[in-house]
């Protein structure tokens, strides 16, 4: 089972007299978010960055497949032709210990010095300067470009609710392909994880397991996890689209919401019925009414209420 982890990468400084405005390209580890900043942990102390100013890279310590891209953790090699922090896409994986070749430049990179990146940010802000492009184009272009239109104009919540109808989909799909084997899931909605158990019938012992875990910041779905842990689990490529679905934006009954009291006091609790501008959710003994711009989503599994 792979272990996730995440770093921050500054892309750029807003001001010559911020901390980090000599480390464009360096890499600090997570300590998660504070309203617009990244908290990380420097050789001193925790730290801030500003959210404008970087990206969240999540990572996997394993072989990587072609095409996927590494992020250098560790440089053991003194060529000089790629440094802490440099992002590389995987042209062959040399041998069994997980060298490999990237396209980026001619040397080889140790297993020790990388790790497979497993979010993709990038692609993300691609997505976004394609939709801007979109809006400036004129009719003849938009006809010709008829997908990525209708993609571009979909509402985040349409276009979430297709990816998870999807997942469930593919689930089902992998199971009737997938014949002579059982395929059983470990969910803990706490930890925001799920565990893909692949068995033999005739042995029933275990033959491969897949896991994903939602990033901290990401609205967790237990159908988007079971499609991703279930295709690390047969060894085959996750989609784009489960690893980077477009976070919810419409509250709906079954969701778990967070809410911030004034206390400071997070509670966590699942949404019971819905009312213009507010929503109720259960608390020990008493339902309690948040007015919903107030809740934040956490889980939008809705599983016990047949979605």
């Amino acid at each position: 089972m792979a272990e996730t982890k995440e770093y921050v990468r500054i892309k750029k400084a807003s001001c010559r007299s911020i901390w980090y405005a000599d480390k464009i390209g360096s890499i600090f580890p997570s300590l998660g978010t504070w309203e617009n900043v990244y908290k990380v942990d420097s050789p001193d102390r925790p730290l801030y960055i500003r959210k404008e100013d970087a990206e969240l890279i999540i990572t996997e310590n394993r072989r990587p497949k072609v095409d996927e891209r590494v992020l250098i953790t560790e440089v053991l090699l003194s060529s000089g032709d790629y440094k802490i922090g440099d992002i590389g896409t995987v042209r062959s994986v040399v041998d069994i210990y997980g060298t490999i070749t990237v396209k980026e430049h001619s040397n080889c990179v140790l297993a020790r010095e990388y790790e497979v990146i497993v979010n993709n940010e990038v692609k993300n802000e691609e997505a976004d300067r394609m939709k801007i492009g979109l809006n400036a184009m004129g009719f003849d272009e938009l006809i010709a470009n008829g997908e990525d239109v209708i993609r571009a104009h979909k509402s985040v919540q349409e276009r979430r609710d297709e990816i998870v109808e999807q997942a469930k989909a593919d689930v089902e799909d992998l199971f009737k392909r997938d014949i002579g084997y059982r395929h059983d899931f470990i969910v803990n909605s706490e930890k925001r994880t799920v565990v893909a158990l692949r068995k033999s019938f005739g042995e029933g012992y275990v033959r491969d397991r897949g896991i994903a875990k939602a990033a901290p910041d990401d609205c967790f779905n237990v159908h988007i996890g079971k499609a991703i842990a279930l295709r690390r689990a047969l060894g085959l490529a996750v989609p784009d689209e489960y690893l980077n679905a477009p976070q919810p934006t419409e509250v709906r009954v079954g969701d778990v919401i967070e809410v911030t009291l004034d206390s400071g006091e997070i509670e966590k609790k699942p949404v019971i019925s819905l009312k213009a501008g507010s929503l109720n959710a259960h608390l020990p003994g008493r339902i309690v009414q948040y007015p919903s711009h107030y809740a934040k989503i956490i889980d939008d599994s809705r599983e016990e209420v047949g979605e």
